[in-house]
């Protein structure tokens, strides 16, 4: 074993003490217990075998994205891979064509394995991401392509990210039971762990209009809020079990909003009494289901309606919160897309839908109920969470290529790229 990863990088080599679900087992043939040394060792098997299959060239390019490997073992590796799961194409998007013209930005992260995600645009045009694997926070300067990395506590495992009104960037620590927050210009890292040891797996936050955070708990099935002057943190349960709150926003008249993963529903939440209202969502065959995908995130538009994407059934989604009517559209891939994240641009629906290869962004227009979609160029891998930017953008990312991106809308790149 020390032969094998005695090259590895510092990241790489973290890695190895992350926990492994449960293994699918890999075909037999040479090579086999190599790809079981080097790439199991961050992820399971299943990452592998449900894969759409690739090249062998986009197989070795996967690969240098996520491990420093020394040849003969990356050509090893990559054979086996190449020969045992090829390309497939049952699982190609449906793209559907429109007027809007969009252009792709993408960076590779420095640090390989960390799987990127969650990223935002500060308001001084910086990019920030979460690198989950690395436990690193880390930001990219798009005019220059400059990145910094911080690195956090090894468990820390940041699930996402999101910025306050001082420039401060705040993390659920989904491995620690932890929220954290950095400040960019000292460097500082404060922790503040979750007063519950049932609490154990903070997810999204939210800063609110009076600076608070709010965040989901998502395994946990619960609803914190930690008020930064005091660093006191109250926690709730949800009036559901087994919801698994996802998503969350806050509204115009700061009402928040959260997606339930394990139900379907969406819930309300009152953050002066803490009610916590329920919303339905359809659900026309509740036998068939296994609680497992729901509503990963949702959206919320100038008139204050709710949009969201059920994964678990292929559908972007309305609600209409003062009826509790919701309208549904079936998204262009179908209902096995899985759409997964989502966001709002004047009034404009942006998502994904994450189960095709390549991930596919899609836009919905309400008014006309017209889709228009495209491929992302290095789309093997999921984007998690997308966000608007004070410019009209998007910012996006593929954990599996560790790459974050701005998607630029109807104009082109001032910067040269």
């Amino acid at each position: 074993m020390y032969q094998l990863f005695r090259h590895l990088p510092t990241a790489a080599i973290l890695c190895l003490s992350l926990p492994v679900n449960a293994q699918d087992a890999l075909p037999e043939g040479q090579g086999r217990d190599l790809v079981e040394a080097a790439c199991v060792a961050c992820h399971d098997t299943s990452l592998i075998t449900t894969s759409t299959g690739y090249t062998h060239e986009r197989w070795r390019h996967l690969i240098t994205k996520m491990i420093d490997l020394e040849e003969p073992l990356a050509g090893d590796i990559t054979q086996y891979l190449a020969a045992n799961f090829p390309e497939k194409y049952d699982r190609r998007p449906t793209l559907v064509s429109g007027d809007t013209n969009i252009t792709f930005l993408e960076w590779d992260v420095p640090t390989l394995g960390q799987r990127p995600r969650d990223p935002l645009m500060t308001p001084d045009g910086m990019i920030w991401w979460a690198g989950m694997y690395g436990s690193i926070i880390g930001r990219l300067n798009p005019e220059t392509g400059e990145m910094t990395e911080w690195t956090l506590a090894p468990d820390a495992r940041p699930h996402s990210i999101i910025d306050d009104a001082d420039g401060n960037i705040w993390y659920t620590g989904n491995g620690n039971g932890t929220m954290g927050m950095l400040n960019p210009e000292t460097g500082e890292i404060t922790e503040y762990p979750l007063p519950d040891p049932a609490a154990r797996d903070p997810h999204t936050p939210v800063v609110t209009n009076n600076g608070d955070i709010w965040f989901t708990i998502q395994h946990s099935n619960m609803l914190g809020r930690l008020v930064p002057d005091t660093g006191d943190i109250r926690l709730t349960e949800m009036p559901t079990v087994r919801a698994r709150p996802y998503g969350l926003k806050e509204d115009s008249d700061g009402m928040l909003w959260v997606a339930y993963r394990g139900a379907p529903k969406i819930g309300r939440i009152d953050p002066d009494s803490w009610e916590i209202v329920e919303f339905a969502t359809p659900d026309p065959d509740p036998e068939s289901h296994n609680g497992e995908t729901y509503i990963r995130r949702l959206a919320i538009d100038s008139n204050d309606t709710i949009w969201y994407v059920d994964s678990g059934r292929g559908y972007l989604g309305r609600l209409d919160p003062e009826t509790g009517e919701t309208t549904e559209w079936l998204t262009p891939s179908g209902e096995s897309s899985h759409p997964y994240a989502i966001e709002i641009i004047d009034d404009i629906i942006w998502f994904n839908e994450s189960d095709q290869r390549p991930d596919a962004l899609v836009r919905f227009d309400p008014e006309t109920e017209q889709f228009q979609s495209w491929s992302i160029p290095s789309g093997i891998g999921i984007i998690r969470h997308m966000r608007a930017t004070h410019e009209g953008d998007l910012v996006i990312h593929q954990s599996s290529t560790n790459t974050v991106g701005l998607v630029l809308i109807d104009h082109e790149s001032d910067w040269g790229y």
